[in-house]
């Protein structure tokens, strides 16, 4: 069986690597959330020896990610996890600092958005950083005629799919005790917004 392959990590991957790198230089543990193919985890992970790259994904993307994973042999990419947001009971015990994200939020319905920052409560240690990819609206405005048509498309396959508002989900980040340390500009009229776990 082929390794699923997505192109827009390829894409992407190193643009959000050279944002992650000094962020996460002296972190110790990373899970990733929605990690999809694993291409993001294996890219990462060999990038970052210090760490653990941690994946977690609904069931049916874990054999996928597994393939990925099996064939870069790493040492620091630990056997991947189911994690549904819709079910409270997935959220592993485990401290982690820091939490990273891409291409979710505009994929769930926002009620899973609402829950996803809830769990990230208890997941990530003090001064843990939390680090979500995707395109994002400002003002209540697309940043682009591309990301109009991407959110027409999202909402026609399920109309509680589209991009999200910055503002909301900044706002979601708040009441989650999490500060904004940055909104860094990426490729593809896309943003990694960065929070840091205030005490």
């Amino acid at each position: 069986m082929n390794k699923p392959f997505s192109q827009a990590c390829e894409n992407n991957k190193d643009a959000i690597l050279d944002v992650l790198l000094p962020i996460l230089e002296k972190s110790n543990s990373v899970l990733e959330v929605g990690s999809g193919t694993g291409q993001h985890a294996v890219h990462f992970a060999r990038a970052m020896p210090h760490l653990s790259w941690q994946c977690a994904d609904q069931a049916e993307y874990l054999d996928d990610i597994k393939m990925w994973l099996a064939e870069a042999k790493l040492l620091n990419t630990p056997e991947p996890f189911t994690l549904d947001v819709n079910r409270t009971g997935d959220w592993p015990a485990q401290q982690f600092d820091a939490v990273f994200s891409a291409n979710t939020v505009h994929i769930m319905q926002w009620s899973e958005v609402v829950k996803f920052f809830k769990g990230l409560t208890n997941i990530m240690k003090e001064s843990g950083h939390f680090l979500l990819y995707g395109p994002f609206n400002y003002n209540g405005k697309f940043t682009s005629e591309s990301n109009q048509r991407f959110d027409q498309w999202l909402k026609n396959d399920n109309p509680g799919k589209g991009i999200r508002d910055f503002e909301a989900v900044n706002e979601l980040a708040s009441k989650t005790k999490l500060e904004l340390i940055d909104d860094h500009t990426m490729p593809a009229n896309n943003r990694l917004l960065h929070w840091q776990k205030i005490p």
